[in-house]
């Protein structure tokens, strides 16, 4: 029976999988376990099941000569030092696939909400300023028949063009690795965000990014918040260069309440949902108890982090 430590409280039944074989360590609070609490609760451990949230660096692993293997519960795995953990010979999972579908229903959902301005439809009624059906108030986009710039060409891309081709009748640019963005964002009516994070992409949205946008357009972002220059998002959206953004993803997340992105006019900011049904959470937890299993047994990972796919 190996230790395992995990970082948060899971949906569904994986853990108690995971408490049946072996002897198990949960971290019982909303918010991460503080690094310093990290370090001390992985040095015995022999696995790990972590967040995207918790940053597994060469620190945390040099400090945890037992551990065996390490399963982090997200798509990618930009928050564990892949390099250092291959240098030990540890073994890294992560959940691909499942929380593909999800993520794109999640991002149309966002571009149909900041496009036809619900957010002030609903707060508007609270505040009792439904007056009557009236012909010129909060007109917003259409969103079937528009153009939409999918950036990136991996899977939630992909599924994201094929809810827009099939069931609203756009036109969809994609934009693959290596692709010049810029024809396809000036033609766009919307644009979503669909790269992993990298060197390449962080800060890929800057302002000269959004210049070449159409003042009708609208960002949306489901992919990681540090693709997005923040402070060129605000800029762009207080000046009217842009007609909106939606993000479900930030940097920092969470976003602090007094963030000045938050003052940014023609914004919806999200925390973090994408995956956030009970089905997609569940499926994520599997995998990532599947990959724990196997690694402790030195068995090959279901999903073990080699060359990622975008997501």
């Amino acid at each position: 029976m190996a230790r395992c430590f995990v970082t948060r409280e899971l949906p569904g039944g994986a853990l108690a999988r995971l408490a049946a074989e072996h002897e198990v360590d949960v971290w019982p609070r909303r918010t991460p376990p503080p690094p310093d609490v990290l370090r001390e609760r992985v040095a015995e451990a022999e696995g790990l099941l972590c967040l995207l949230t918790d940053r597994v660096d060469r620190g945390l692993l040099d400090g945890a000569p037992r551990l065996r293997v390490v399963s982090n519960l997200a798509v990618g795995a930009d928050n564990v030092d892949v390099a250092a953990a291959a240098e030990r010979g540890i073994p890294v999972g992560y959940t691909p696939e499942v929380l593909t579908e999800t993520t794109a229903d999640l991002a149309f959902a966002l571009m149909l909400a900041v496009a036809r301005r619900l957010p002030e439809g609903e707060r508007a009624v609270r505040a009792g300023e439904w007056l009557t059906w009236e012909p010129g108030w909060l007109l917003g986009r259409d969103v079937h028949g528009a153009t939409l710039a999918v950036i990136g060409a991996g899977r939630i891309g992909g599924a994201v063009a094929r809810r827009a081709e099939a069931g609203f009748g756009m036109t969809v640019l994609r934009v693959g690795r290596g692709d010049d963005p810029r024809p396809a964002l000036a033609r766009a009516d919307f644009v979503s965000l669909h790269v992993p994070l990298s060197p390449q992409t962080r800060g890929l949205v800057d302002d000269a990014f959004l210049a070449a946008m159409p003042p009708t357009a609208y960002l949306v972002n489901t992919a990681r918040g540090a693709i997005v220059d923040q402070d060129a998002l605000a800029r762009a959206l207080r000046e009217g260069r842009i007609a909106g953004a939606a993000l479900d993803v930030t940097d920092p997340e969470p976003l602090p309440p007094d963030h000045p992105l938050l003052a940014a006019p023609n914004l919806i900011v999200l925390p973090h949902l994408g995956s956030a049904t009970h089905a997609t959470r569940e499926r994520m937890a599997d995998l990532a108890v599947d990959n724990l299993l196997a690694g402790l047994v030195d068995k090959p990972l279901p999903h073990a982090f080699g060359s990622i796919p975008s997501p």
